[in-house]
Formats: structure tokens, C-alpha cells, sequence
């Protein structure tokens, strides 16, 4: 047994705060990313969340030692952009089904965007900084004011422009389904905000003005708060319903098809044929009830449907009797400009081949569905072989023949929180149309289904999701996963269609006003020991 053995947790975590707090140049840059890096495995799929025990209070005692502004602001960035780097490794794996093309576009899928991620980050370690200077934040109330900075960039990266908002930390509780429950008062954000402020609390163990007992109180305090959120989410759960809507029965189609052969001319029509012959069989058990509605994926009709009779009929004739498809499919419209317009559309069709319903994509992805910058790029977006797409009008609530009321999602328009319904006309469900067989066989389709499952929870709406490939499947109002086709399965579920919550959500009534308030507290809890003083 060593000297160091010996020594109590306090005086243990001062030598590293304060070897953390001395390091210089590119060591302490190099372990602020490997910081960043560490706390992705928190994240889906992973789901390692005591890594951030250690990532967090890292991070704070390189801030420490940080002196400037300038300093703070790049252990932070660097920090950002480890785990961003981690986090969003499978963006790049897009480009390579057609990397003859987009060669040019994987540096900045693979670099650029962290880099850019990395300045909230970056600006949330400047802030702490900056308001520490100016006496904020001492003793206990340090981990408050670094839960606050970091929240509200957070916040901000999911808004700012088109906002991104991935990796948010409190994705982590995925996990744990009874934690998770906190995000229908809170959302995601909330849980996030809560999830920092506790995993930073070892920062203060070894502040010299400190009293040892009072700091390890507020730890294991922060950690009763969890349990008392987990607590607090095993009993909702124990009275969830399982109730269905009667007279429903979905087929989710997967038909697990390359990307590359998606959009191949010689394999399109082939690749429609699969979805109906997916959608023609038979039941894989004989007694279960007659599929009344088919739900295939994102543009998993590779044509102008709405235009085109001659599909619609082909397709009607694997529609239930009185039911409808529900595909994912290309669509042309003149605007009132007189202007053609190219919309990544769901369309609705009935037994006749008539369309029932439209919906258009509103929350395009740059670079993949549009050029923001298309005065100065020379090329088209990548997802559209070249064409843009235009968006549609905004969160939209479906009524379709046979079905409640349904909020339609396409693609990663779910993963943004408290913008997924139409607050005046609320569904009663969501549906999310998606095609990752862009990213292989990689962490991101499980992040993605992840984030989905966090969205019916925090709206209190049971959510299908049907995707070319990874991860389709039914999520509960509670975020329960019913049934599901994994990464790369051909096949089909055949599945009720859950009943939402008895009531709205706290979050779904209120939306991040909850956050905001909390982010005030924080804000005003690290200022007591200035006053106090």
C-alpha cells in the first residue's frame, strides 16, 4: 500500500483537480478531447453513463487551470470536439455509397462539423469562466454554474440555424426507462441540464474551502435525486396502459435494401416489387387480426407517385380492403410562383390507388437534401442525386381513413424536441419514416431509434417508425419498445397501434419553459456563496 493509498477521497481528487488544473499547451487540449471522447460512451449505444463521473469533473479542473478566456474557451472546444468526432463518426459512412462523388465532402463530414459543434461547447467553457471571474460559482455551487452554461449552449446548438440537436447527454438514459420517464416534465434538455449538474459534483470534493462532508453530502444527494426520479418513473410505468386502438393492425415493411441499389435505374422497380411482396404475406400467425393499414419507409417508392396512375394502381393491389399504404415517395409540385418544387413527401393511398394524404418533409438536412450555400457550391445535395428538395409548411396532424390522428415524421425531423406536433391540432400518434442505410452498420441508426423513443415519452404518443433499414419498430407512450427489426433484417411486423397517454405531458403543455426555469435556478444557486460571503 502506497502513501496515496491512505489518503481520503478529498485529498485523493485534489492531486488529480490539481495535476488537471496545471497541465499546459497540448497536454491539456489532448486531455480535455480524450475527456470528450470518454463521455460519448454515455450516449446510445453504449449507454456507460458513470464515464461522465469522471469526464465532467475532468473537464472543470482543466478549467481551473485555465487563467483566460481564450484558454477556457479551447479546453472546451477540444472537449467538444472529441466527443463530437465519436459521436457523429457514421455521418461520413454516406458519403462512401457514392464516394466517386463525394470524396471532396468527407473532411467536412468527418472534421468540419465537429469543428463547428465544438464552439458551443467552446463557448458554454468560456462562460463558466467568464462568470467565475466575476465571483459566480464557488464552493458547491460550481457544479451549478457549469450545469447551467453547458444547458444552455446545448439548447442553443438545437436551435441555432437549423440546429443539430445530437448527443444531447441526457440521451443517455435511454437506458434506464424508469429515469427516462422524467423527460414527459422536463424533456430532454431538463434531463440533460440534471444529468451534468450531478456528474460535475465530484468537481467540488477537493475545493480547500470546502468542508469534505459537505461536499460529499451534495453527491450522494444528487445521486438520490436519480433515484428518486427512477422511483418516481417505476410507478408510472407500473400503471401505464396497455391499451390498443381498436380496429388497428399496422405492417411496419423493413426491406433492408443497399443503399447503393436504391436509386439504381435497373433496380428501382425491383425494390418496389419487394415492399409488395413484404406487404402480400401472409401473417406470421394465422389467428392474429387482419392488417388493415401497410406503412413502408422513407421515399421507399422511388417515383412521382401522386403523378403516376399507372404505379398507384400497381400498388393498390397490395392495399387491405378499406385500408391504405402509407410509403414514403418523391413528390413534384408547381408553387404559387409558378415555380416546380421537389418535396421528400408521405403519401397516403386507399385501395383505389386515389391519394388520401400528403405530407411533406419540413426540416430538410443540409448538405443532404439542400445546399445552404448554393450560390457558392458548385454541386447538388448528396441525398438527391444532385437535386434539392424544398420543405414543406411545418409540423402537420394527419387525418387518415381508419387511423387516429397522426403527426408525420420523415427522417430526423423526430429529433427535434418539442417540434414534432402541431400544438393546435394534436395527434394522437407519431410516424417516422426513415432510410439509415446510409450509415451501415454503425452507432448511428441506434442513436437515431434512440432519440425517437425519447420523443413519445416526452409527448405521451405512442411512435412507429418504419425504416429502409435500422432500426424500424413500435415504441409505447412510455417509451417501451414493443417490437422491432434490427439493423439490416428484411421483414415485417405486424403490430397494434398503442393508445397515447391519458392526458397531455407536462412537457408536451409546456415545452422547455420547465428548462428555463431550472436554467434560472442554477443560474441564481451559483451565485449564494457570493452573496453569502
Amino acid at each position: 500500500m502506497t502513501a496515496t493509498d491512505t489518503l481520503p477521497v478529498p485529498a485523493r481528487l485534489g492531486r488529480v483537480s490539481a495535476r488537471l488544473a496545471s497541465l499546459t499547451g497540448w497536454r491539456r487540449l489532448a486531455v480535455a478531447a480524450a475527456l470528450g471522447g470518454l463521455a460519448t460512451f454515455a450516449l446510445p449505444p453504449a449507454y456507460t453513463l458513470p464515464v461522465l463521473l469522471v469526464a465532467f469533473p475532468g473537464l472543470v479542473w482543466l478549467l481551473d487551470g485555465a487563467g483566460t478566456g481564450r484558454r477556457a474557451f479551447a479546453i472546451g472546444w477540444f472537449f467538444g470536439f472529441g466527443h463530437h468526432v465519436l459521436g457523429l463518426y457514421w455521418i461520413s459512412a454516406a458519403l462512401f455509397t457514392d464516394i466517386e462523388r463525394f470524396w471532396w465532402a468527407l473532411p467536412l463530414s468527418a472534421v468540419g462539423l465537429p469543428i463547428l459543434l465544438a464552439m458551443f461547447s467552446g463557448t458554454a467553457a468560456w462562460l463558466f469562466h467568464a462568470l467565475r471571474a466575476r465571483g459566480f460559482g464557488g464552493g458547491l455551487a460550481k457544479p451549478l454554474l457549469f450545469a447551467f452554461c453547458w444547458a444552455l449552449l446545448e439548447w442553443l446548438r438545437g436551435h441555432v440555424l437549423t440546429g443539430f440537436p445530437w448527443n444531447l447527454i441526457g440521451y443517455g438514459w435511454v437506458g434506464v426507462l424508469p429515469v427516462l420517464q422524467s423527460v414527459s416534465l422536463v424533456g430532454v434538455y431538463g434531463l440533460t441540464l440534471l444529468t451534468v449538474l450531478v456528474a460535475a459534483l465530484p468537481a467540488a470534493l477537493p475545493d480547500p474551502g470546502l468542508a469534505p462532508r459537505r461536499a460529499a453530502t451534495a453527491l450522494v444527494a444528487g445521486l438520490a435525486l436519480f433515484a428518486a426520479l427512477g422511483g418516481w418513473g417505476a410507478w408510472r410505468l407500473a400503471g401505464a396502459s396497455d391499451e390498443t386502438v381498436p380496429g388497428v393492425r399496422l405492417r411496419l415493411v423493413q426491406a433492408a435494401i443497399d443503399q447503393r441499389l436504391k436509386w439504381a435505374p435497373g433496380e428501382r422497380e425491383k425494390n418496389v416489387q419487394l415492399h409488395m411482396n413484404l406487404s402480400a404475406a401472409p401473417p406470421v400467425s394465422p389467428s392474429a387480426e387482419p392488417v388493415t393499414h401497410v406503412i413502408w419507409p422513407e421515399t421507399a417508392v422511388p417515383f412521382f407517385v401522386d403523378g403516376d396512375a399507372r404505379i398507384r394502381q400497381a400498388l393498390a393491389s397490395v392495399i387491405p380492403s378499406g385500408g391504405l399504404l402509407i410509403t414514403g415517395a418523391p413528390r413534384s409540385a408547381v408553387d404559387a410562383e409558378g415555380e416546380r418544387r421537389y418535396h421528400n413527401s408521405l403519401v397516403a393511398l386507399d385501395g383505389s390507388g386515389a391519394v388520401e394524404g400528403v405530407f411533406d418533409k419540413f426540416h430538410l438536412v443540409p448538405f443532404g437534401e439542400y445546399m445552404p450555400l448554393r450560390r457558392w457550391m458548385p454541386v447538388g445535395a448528396i441525398a438527391g442525386n444532385g437535386a434539392e428538395f424544398s420543405p414543406g409548411p411545418g409540423p402537420t396532424t394527419l387525418r387518415l381513413k381508419g387511423l387516429p390522428p397522426v403527426s408525420p415524421l420523415i427522417c430526423y425531423e423526430g429529433i427535434f424536441p418539442g417540434a414534432v406536433v402541431d400544438e393546435a391540432d394534436r395527434p394522437q400518434w407519431l410516424l417516422n419514416l426513415t432510410n439509415d442505410a446510409w450509415y451501415g452498420r454503425t452507432a448511428g441508426p441506434h442513436q437515431h431509434f434512440a432519440i425517437n423513443q425519447v420523443r413519445a415519452v416526452e409527448e405521451g404518443l405512442p411512435l412507429v417508425r418504419v425504416a429502409n433499414t435500422g432500426i424500424s419498430g413500435l415504441v409505447d407512450a412510455y417509451g417501451r419498445v414493443t417490437h422491432f427489426l434490427s439493423l439490416g433484417e428484411r421483414g415485417f411486423i405486424d403490430t397494434s397501434l398503442p393508445k397515447a397517454t391519458d392526458g397531455i405531458t407536462p412537457y408536451a403543455r409546456f415545452g422547455d419553459r420547465m428548462f428555463g426555469l431550472m436554467l434560472v435556478g442554477c443560474l441564481l444557486g451559483s451565485l449564494i456563496p457570493r452573496y453569502h460571503r
